[in-house]
């Protein structure tokens, strides 16, 4: 596992890569841990998958290639613990704190898309907020937006 996101994150994510702007980076490492969250609970509803595409679409300009590179590393290693830290250390970098808690909301939107919030996504949105320095509040305040949308 560890193999495989090493060699996403160096594809599309690593520094030296001149034609990857920041920008786009930020997109990309986002839109990694929205696809790890649908694949949280190990049942991605149709719904989820619409959401996520109503999400990429509305806030983010990847290319089919990149969003098929995402979706695959996503299926092929949905059962494995994953190294967040390499998406989250990136967007802590650039992000602004808003940008932070819109893509918490984000999240939640994605887990909530099903009208159901498993534990496992509930845990991963928790340990995502926490690694992107999200105040709880924040957090909270992201969750209710989501659900009550």
């Amino acid at each position: 596992m560890i193999a495989n996101v090493r060699a996403f994150f160096d594809r599309y994510l690593a520094t030296t890569a001149p034609e990857q702007d920041d920008d786009h980076r930020l997109q990309i490492a986002s839109a990694a841990l929205m696809i790890e969250l649908i694949n949280a609970d190990h049942e991605t509803s149709p719904e989820e998958e619409a959401m996520l595409d109503e999400i990429l679409v509305e806030h983010f300009q990847l290319s089919a290639q990149e969003k098929q590179d995402l979706i695959d590393l996503a299926h092929a290693e949905k059962h494995e613990a994953t190294d967040y830290y390499r998406f989250t250390s990136l967007l802590n970098q650039h992000y602004s704190q808003q940008d932070k808690i819109d893509l918490v909301e984000n999240l939640w939107r994605l887990a909530y898309a099903d009208r159901h919030i498993d534990k496992f996504e509930e845990h991963l949105i928790r340990r995502l907020a926490d690694l992107l320095h999200v105040p709880h509040a924040d957090f909270m305040q992201a969750k209710h937006r989501a659900t009550d949308a």
